[in-house]
């Protein structure tokens, strides 16, 4: 029996810059739904108009939606060939 055994070069299925695209799109929608957060009233029987401000109603929830469209392109962006 010979010992030639063939290497099999392993391979992620995206490349590093997809990664690391991935990566920052995670911390976008992170970063949303953190701006979400807050809002509460110390006290429970008085109403904190806060929680309807434009952080937590309009910028956080655009924040999270461009996170995950970033994610798609980052998903879906080709690798470049090196030559």
């Amino acid at each position: 029996m010979s010992n030639n055994k063939q290497e099999k070069k392993f391979e992620f299925a995206l490349s590093k810059e997809n990664y690391i695209l991935m990566a920052i799109g995670f911390g976008i929608v992170i970063l949303g739904f953190i701006l979400m957060i807050g809002g509460r009233s110390s006290d429970p029987n008085v109403f904190n108009e806060e929680i309807y401000g434009f952080q937590r109603i309009t910028l956080a929830p655009m924040l999270v939606l461009a996170g995950f469209i970033f994610e798609i392109y980052a998903i879906m962006k080709k690798p470049k060939e090196n030559k």
